[in-house]
C-alpha cells in the first residue's frame, strides 16, 4: 500500500518527502498508524553513510515507533485494532540461533533492522518510522502502557532499553552506586531508570552547567569529571558505569572510579577507546558493551516505565522540521529527544 513518508535519496539529499510501499499484512502481521517516531543520532549517522559505507537508499529512518494498530493478520493472537503498541531497532531475526532462543534477538548474525536493511522474506529495504504506517511481525510489536505521555514514549523503543538492557544485565540493586557519564538522549533514560530501580545515581560530566538538570532528572550527585578533587572523592567507589558518549574518549579516569571486580558498559562509543591495563588488573575490572535488548526484555522496560511513569523528555516537532532537528542535534541542542509528529505528515 503506498505510504507517505520523510526519507533521503542518497548521502548528501536533505530529509525529504517520499512515498514508499507498505506490504498488506499477512498471518503474522501487524498494520500500525503510527502516531510519532523519535529520532536518534544514529538515523543521522545512517543517512548521511556515515557507518563504513553500509547505507542503503533510498532510506526512510526512524526505529523509535509508536502507534495503533489498525488490522492484524489472521494468526495474530498478542494484539488487536486499536491498541497503542511500539516498534524499536529490529523487525526480523533468524528466530533459531542461540542468541534469538535466549530472548537476545539483538545479537542474531541475521537481525533484520527497521530501517537501512535487506528484508530476505518479503524482499526490498526496510523503510522505518518516518511515515504514516508501517507492517511489522507480531513477535517485533511491543505493548506501550496507556498511562505513559505516548508522544514521550517513542525514545524508549532505542534510549530506553538501550539504558534498561545494562541495568538488568548487571543487576543493578537498590543502594548501589551507578554512574551515567553524559547527559544526553541516552544518559538522561540512565539517569531516570537507574533511579526508579534505587540505585544512587551520580551523573558523571564535563559540564557543570548541567548538573542542575540532572538533579531534576533523579541524580543524587553530580561529578564533574575534568576536576581531579572529584575524581579523587569518587575513586574505587561505583558498583557501575555506563558510557553514553558518542564520541572515542580517555575511559582511565573513569575505570578508577569502580570498584573492585566492577565493570563500565559502553553503550555509546563506537569509535576506538583508550584502556591502560594496569587500570584493569590491579582492580579486576572489567570493560564492557552492551546493545538495546531483546523484544521480551523491550516489553519488560515498558511495563517498568508504566509502572514507575517513566517517558523521555521530548522536543516535538513536525515533519518537515527533521532537517532543522539534525543541525541541531549535532550541536546537542536538544533536551533530550526530538520526535516527530507523523499527523503533521498529512497537512
Amino acid at each position: 500500500m503506498k505510504t507517505a513518508a520523510y526519507g533521503v535519496q542518497n548521502a548528501t539529499s536533505p530529509v525529504a518527502p517520499m512515498s514508499i510501499d507498505r506490504r498488506e499484512p499477512g498471518p503474522n502481521d501487524v498494520l500500525i498508524d503510527i502516531e510519532y517516531c523519535g529520532i536518534c543520532h544514529s538515523d543521522i549517522h545512517q543517512a548521511r553513510n556515515e557507518w563504513g559505507g553500509g547505507s542503503l537508499y533510498p532510506m526512510v529512518p526512524g526505529h523509535e515507533i509508536v502507534g495503533r494498530v489498525r488490522q492484524v493478520g489472521p494468526q495474530v493472537s498478542k494484539f488487536k485494532p486499536g491498541q497503542l503498541v511500539g516498534v524499536g531497532c529490529m523487525v526480523d531475526s533468524c528466530r533459531h540461533c542461540e542468541a534469538c532462543d535466549e530472548g537476545e534477538e539483538q545479537y542474531c548474525d541475521h537481525t533484520v533492522f527497521t530501517y537501512n536493511a535487506k528484508d530476505p522474506k518479503h524482499g526490498g529495504l526496510t523503510f522505518g518510522g518516518y511515515a504514516e504506517r508501517i507492517t511489522v511481525d507480531e513477535h517485533f510489536v511491543v505493548s506501550v502502557p496507556e498511562n505513559l505521555d505516548t508522544k514521550a514514549v517513542a525514545p524508549l523503543l532505542c534510549a530506553g532499553i538501550t539504558l534498561y538492557s545494562p541495568l538488568k544485565h548487571w543487576q543493578v540493586q537498590p543502594g548501589q552506586k551507578v554512574g551515567i557519564i553524559g547527559l544526553g538522549g541516552l544518559g538522561h533514560m540512565g539517569v531516570k531508570l537507574a533511579a526508579a530501580m534505587g540505585a544512587h545515581v551520580v551523573m558523571i560530566t564535563t559540564s557543570a552547567s548541567k548538573a542542575a538538570d540532572a538533579t531534576k532528572l533523579g541524580a543524587h550527585e553530580v561529578l564533574i569529571s575534568t576536576q581531579a578533587e572529584d575524581l579523587a572523592k569518587h575513586a574505587s567507589s561505583f558498583d557501575l558505569i555506563i558510557d553514553t558518549v558518542p564520541v572515542a574518549h580517555d575511559l582511565n579516569p573513569y575505570i578508577g572510579l569502580l570498584k573492585r571486580d566492577k565493570t563500565i558498559v559502553l553503550v555509546g562509543p563506537l569509535d576506538p577507546v583508550d584502556v591502560h591495563g594496569a587500570n584493569l588488573i590491579t582492580q579486576r575490572r572489567h570493560v564492557a558493551g552492551s546493545l538495546i535488548g531483546g523484544i521480551a526484555e523491550t516489553q519488560e522496560m515498558l511495563d517498568f516505565c508504566g509502572k514507575h511513569n517513566i517517558v523521555s523528555d521530548v522536543e516535538m516537532i513536525d515533519a518537515n522540521y527533521i532537517n532543522d532537528a539534525y543541525e541541531r542535534m549535532l550541536k546537542s541542542d536538544v533536551k533530550y529527544r526530538f520526535v516527530i509528529d507523523i499527523n503533521s505528515m498529512k497537512a
